[in-house]
């Protein structure tokens, strides 16, 4: 039987979590599915908990390639698939039982809409139990200015019609962090549309180390799927418009982020470089004596860390 959803799930040494993934996709609601586990040149023992599972339940397929990124990984996944709709899930994350069963029955209760992003909880990391999105209803149909207004809107926990991939052709390998965004971006300049389920289902993984957990790292990567996408707009439209508010936007969040990346590794001397760029754009007394004095700020940013860090531990007590 055809499956009615292809699931995609790229894994990198991803042993000592992905069987609590799999298992998640597996007691979904919505059965009629097919799960495609794309190891992406694990040096763990993630191919071998995969094919037990792959054994075990023949949903669930194994492909193996040379480390190339999440999103040639996922690539891989959509060469194989074969369902009329298409969702991702990463191989730390997990879906309540209902997620594929909700988000499809969206996809088909809405011809207008060709992508749904869905919500989770996060779990670790400074949000940990709180929704990854905003919870507020959102019954718009989501075009690509939305996009490109407020990168939010779009979430890892995707649906979408398998058409979308077909037009676009999946990732751009160029691309490691951001790489969803920019394949949304290329959909929606292509006239797929898009919509929010804001209600939590799942579980999103907020790990050390991990691609996303770098605040500029991500932001940087935004930056560059806007430079990206610049080009296939026309000048002077009002799309390049808000492009262009959106670039400047991050740019100003990149700079504080750029500060408080130095300042909690202790290096002064980024610091120092950092606080001078963030005055220059903010100005303020308190950035210039900052910039002028990039140690004391290290240990006013060390303090200020400790005391929020006993603060957290208070109220996880009460």
């Amino acid at each position: 039987m055809t499956p009615l959803v292809s699931v995609v799930m790229p894994a990198f040494n991803a042993a000592g979590y992905i069987d609590a993934a799999i298992t998640s996709v597996l007691r979904q609601t919505l059965k009629n599915l097919e799960l495609l586990v794309v190891d992406d040149g694990s040096s763990d023992e993630t191919a071998s908990v995969v094919a037990r599972r792959a054994a075990a339940d023949q949903r669930v397929s194994l492909f193996r390639q040379a480390n190339a990124g999440p999103g040639p990984a996922r690539n891989t996944g959509f060469g194989a698939a074969r369902g009329r709709f298409f969702a991702f899930l990463d191989s730390d994350d997990a879906w309540t039982p209902t997620f594929l069963e909700r988000q499809v029955a969206l996809l088909e209760s809405r011809p207008d809409v060709d992508v749904v992003f869905g919500n989770a909880w996060c779990r670790g990391g400074p949000r940990d139990r709180h929704p990854a999105r905003s919870t507020a209803p959102d019954p718009r149909r989501l075009r690509l200015e939305d996009l490109l207004a407020d990168d939010s809107l779009h979430f890892i926990m995707a649906v979408f019609r398998r058409e979308v991939v077909d037009r676009v052709h999946g990732f751009d390998p160029r691309f490691w962090t951001n790489e969803e965004y920019e394949m949304w971006l290329r959909a929606g300049l292509a006239g797929f549309t898009f919509a929010r389920n804001p209600e939590p289902l799942g579980w999103y993984t907020c790990r050390p180390g991990s691609l996303s957990s770098s605040e500029v790292r991500m932001l940087e990567g935004a930056l560059r799927v806007l430079a990206h996408t610049r080009p296939a707009l026309a000048a002077g439209s009002p799309e390049r418009a808000i492009l262009e508010r959106s670039a400047a936007r991050y740019e100003a969040v990149l700079a504080a982020a750029r500060v408080r990346d130095s300042l909690s590794r202790r290096d002064a001397s980024a610091a120092g470089k950092h606080l001078a760029a963030l005055h220059a754009q903010r100005g303020g007394w308190l950035l210039g004596l900052a910039a002028w004095l990039p140690s004391a700020a290290v240990v006013a940013y060390r303090i200020r860390e400790q005391l929020r860090g006993e603060h957290r531990a208070k109220r996880s007590a009460a």
